[in-house]
């Protein structure tokens, strides 16, 4: 019986298919459409959006059977006029970032624009509403379709850019047009000539001792390319900083998490991998698992790891924090709690890996190349040199793509079979799989004097840190170090604890631990504040820290300090609104630190008159491709289009770290202005002729000590440099948030659009953790769905206003720039808490927080 032919018409061509599957796939696997994203495959995030009949539609419902008869359009298929606005004006805007949801906003744009062509701000968030962006705060987005409108009315004429380019002007970024059209390359994008595909059986229970693994069935299966267990993975362990994480659970092993692989099935296609992961037969015996931490500190309770369920500690002292609390005029003590929080990037993790010279290569979207290489190395057992790691373009990652989650299986598939193999998650396992960021317990007591100028901390801090200690140690000592503020005052005793759960892992998330202290210390000082008889503004004026004045930790401060400047920059805002404003510090270093030997590196060669930088330092979204052309075509005199960023790749790129940290634009960009030094006079001396330097090298390193946590110096240096901001949350009569106001010193700023772009991605995600986000687990399991979350949408954010402080000192590293990427989302969930405070006397401890305009059941305040 002759199968029935589906015939679809798409950009405009007929193709033909007599397979009835999800329209994402043939337009993806079939068709080779890329611009067609497949963020979640359950019609929650809008990155696979296209037109059907008109209609913005998300490709990952339909069916092909059901599509047939239908004009269907892709990125792909739009008239080159419309490509060519939306290109520029996404670019004008600062639109775009990770980019990995914009070929869809593109398309449910276009859907409005074909209708409406003069669409007003309320009309264009509508539109928009199915589609989730991570990174920008949606308001650069809705600009860009408000002046691609603008083009296509012919009201705006496009300007061709400047190749003259320099720090402090706003450049497009590098990227911008083949992330709008949807021709960058993400991992997911890859087919190769002979890949097969890869993907874990887990558990079905958090904890579980695996009795037998029975792969026989499925190895069985026509198709099938063979099935891995345990026994064949070299070093069953891997890890970020500690190798505590199995790479699948041996028969006999207990599981720890949901997460855990058992078995990895690898097979030609991915209808058999589907039905061949069915066919593994895994025989459990369920155990009780460890809830949470209250659970994993009691007597007697279950040990996650056989050395305890205590992953790690700090402690930090500084002064005599009991004294100074004794003596101060008024204190304040109360319980915090934080929840788990997903990243919500809206790229799952993706790899494709193949045999390569005497080892493998592995194309990768992760946050630092080499430490996917030395993750996979360990696994291996081979030198690390073994190991090729090449990222690709990245679809957000805000601290969860540094530890490996595909990357190192599809490793071994490619080994063990000789052959390419490409390992993704769904986003379902995703959601179970990453690190999140950590729930916290905490107590905070916080002292002040007559005045209000804070005496002393005294703080207990409980991460559960999960199964896996993924970056549990520096996150925990990042909360600790943190925890007293951005204030001028020396008596701390801070004590840290991070226990190991059966609940998901806890790692690196925007903010590094910070987020939760800094909330805990900002409500205190809020409750103080009110017992002086001063404003929450008032409070933290008096204390803020200044150039040459001690931070807690003991640093002095630099001459780029500039708190009080963030804080007088929104007084005037403040004083208008304070009945129902709140207000927010916060400081964030740049750099690992303490201690540590956190380097910038990169190298450039000439070739073919073209300038090539070589640097792994991985550009997430945060748009360091764009801000390293910006600083080489300044201080070298060539233009953009002399010049060519390479994408990290560990064969060809010198270490520069993991982008995390706010780092590269301060290491890596100090390595770049080094470099320049050098690269400028070689082009002197050839009257600025690159061809005439054809195969020439150069190379540079920044490295600037620290020193380590517990330092007996007087006066250590924790850290490079610190970014501060103060944020302003004002909500309207209705208990709405309505404006926020995040005033930062970042130090120079290299791009204007840019970080502005970066600053409103970061007070939305900021609102989102106080408000509506809510990562659901029950027994250990996850509960949520993509669309669940709580994720703001283009219909939710507020106005907000980016405002930057430059002192006229700078730090003489990076050109003065001191990045932004973590501090943007750390002050604004405490000062929506003291935005509803003030509006009702009510002091919420726990995030996300309840009776608000934004919970279920909603509070109503008029």
């Amino acid at each position: 019986m002759s199968k029935e032919v589906y015939k679809l018409s798409v950009n405009g061509k007929t193709y033909e298919t007599t397979e009835d599957k999800r329209l994402i796939r043939f337009l993806r696997d079939d068709l080779h459409l890329h611009s067609v994203k497949d963020g979640c495959s359950q019609g929650a995030c809008g990155t696979c959006t296209i037109l059907v009949d008109g209609k913005a539609t998300k490709a990952c419902i339909p069916t092909t059977k059901k599509s047939v008869g239908k004009e269907i359009i892709t990125v792909e298929g739009i008239p080159q006029n419309e490509k060519d606005a939306f290109v520029y004006a996404f670019g004008e805007k600062g639109a775009v970032q990770c980019g990995f949801c914009i070929p869809g906003m593109v398309m449910s744009a276009k859907a409005l624009l074909d209708q409406n062509l003069n669409p007003t701000e309320d009309e264009i968030k509508k539109a928009i509403r199915g589609n989730i962006c991570r990174c920008t705060g949606y308001r650069k987005i809705i600009e860009g379709i408000a002046l691609t409108a603008d083009i296509l009315r012919g009201d705006v004429t496009m300007e061709e850019q400047e190749k003259d380019v320099a720090i402090g002007d706003r450049v497009h970024r590098i990227d911008v047009h083949d992330k709008v059209l949807g021709i960058g390359v993400y991992p997911d994008d890859i087919y190769l000539d002979g890949m097969a595909y890869g993907s874990a059986v887990r558990t079905k229970y958090p904890r579980a001792k695996v009795l037998s693994i029975d792969t026989s069935e499925a190895e069985a299966l026509p198709g099938v390319v063979g099935v891995l267990t345990a026994k064949d993975v070299p070093n069953n362990k891997v890890g970020h900083i500690q190798q505590d994480w199995d790479v699948m659970i041996a028969e006999g092993d207990i599981t720890r998490y949901m997460g855990d692989a058992i078995a990895l099935v690898v097979a030609e296609d991915e209808n058999t991998l589907a039905e061949a992961k069915k066919l593994v037969k895994i025989e459990y015996e369920e155990l009780e698992p460890v809830r949470n931490i209250e659970e994993a500190k009691a007597e007697g309770a279950p040990k996650v790891h056989s050395n305890g369920n205590l992953c790690q500690e700090r402690h930090v002292l500084r002064g005599n924090a009991e004294e100074a609390l004794k003596n101060s005029k008024f204190v304040v003590t109360h319980h915090y709690s934080t929840p788990f929080t997903e990243h919500a990037f809206l790229e799952p993790e993706c790899a494709v890996a193949m045999p390569y010279k005497d080892g493998v290569k592995v194309l990768s979207t992760d946050q630092g190349a080499y430490d996917t290489r030395k993750e996979i190395a360990i696994m291996f057992g081979w030198p690390e040199e073994k190991v090729v790691v090449e990222n690709q373009l990245i679809g957000g990652g805000f601290g969860g793509k540094e530890d490996v989650s595909v990357q190192h299986i599809s490793a071994l598939a490619a080994w063990k079979f000789n052959r390419p193999v490409k390992c993704k998650l769904t986003r379902d396992e995703s959601l179970a799989f990453h690190p999140k960021r950590h729930a916290m317990e905490a107590d905070f007591t916080v002292g002040v004097d007559e005045n209000g100028i804070i005496q002393g901390l005294k703080a207990t801090i409980y991460f559960d840190t999960g199964a896996y200690a993924s970056l549990c140690g520096p996150v925990l000592e990042r909360a600790c170090t943190h925890a007293p503020g951005p204030y001028a005052y020396e008596n701390t005793e801070i004590h840290g604890y991070g226990y190991y759960t059966n609940n998901p892992p806890a790692g690196a998330f925007r903010g590094f631990g910070v987020c939760q202290s800094n909330f805990a210390f900002e409500s205190n000082l809020n409750l103080l504040a009110e017992k002086v008889g001063i404003s929450p503004w008032e409070i933290r004026y008096r204390n803020a820290i200044e150039p040459g004045k001690v931070l807690p930790n003991g640093q002095i401060a630099d001459v780029s300090t500039a708190l009080k400047e963030t804080l007088e920059a929104v007084k005037d805002v403040y004083e208008e609104n304070k009945d129902r404003a709140g207000i927010a510090c916060a400081m964030k270093n740049a750099g690992v630190g303490v201690g540590l030997p956190d380097k910038g590196r990169c190298r450039v060669v000439f070739e073919e008159g073209i300038l090539k930088l070589y640097s792994a330092a991985s550009d997430i979204g945060q748009g360091f491709m764009t801000v390293a052309l910006q600083m080489l075509s300044q201080d070298t005199g060539l233009t953009t289009d002399q010049i060519k960023i390479m994408p990290p790749n560990t064969e060809t790129s010198p270490d520069s770290g993991t982008t995390s940290g706010s780092r590269q634009t301060l290491l890596t960009g100090e390595a770049i202005r080094m470099v320049c030094v050098d690269v400028k006079k070689a082009l002197d001396e050839v009257g600025g002729d690159p061809h005439k330097l054809e195969g020439k090298e150069f190379f540079a390193e920044y490295f600037e000590p620290t020193d380590p946590l517990g330092s007996d110096k007087p006066n250590p240096k924790s850290h490079i440099a610190y970014g501060f901001a103060t944020h302003l949350v004002v909500l309207d009569e209705d208990g709405l948030v309505d404006k926020v106001y995040a005033a930062h010193d970042s130090g120079k700023v290299v791009n204007p659009t840019s970080i502005q772009g970066q600053i409103e991605g970061g007070v939305l995600m900021g609102l989102g953790y106080a408000l509506t986000e809510d990562f659901k687990l029950e027994d250990c399991k996850v509960k949520s769905k993509f669309g669940t979350l709580g994720l703001m949408r283009s219909t939710d954010i507020p106005d907000i206003n980016a405002i930057y402080v430059e002192k006229n000192k700078l730090l003489d590293a990076a050109y003065g720039a001191k990045g932004i990427g973590e501090i943007a989302t750390i002050p604004t969930a405490p000062a929506a808490q003291g935005a509803y405070y003030k509006l009702d006397g009510q002091l919420r401890t726990k995030f996300p927080m309840e009776e608000t305009a934004y919970s279920r059941p909603k509070k109503k305040f008029r």
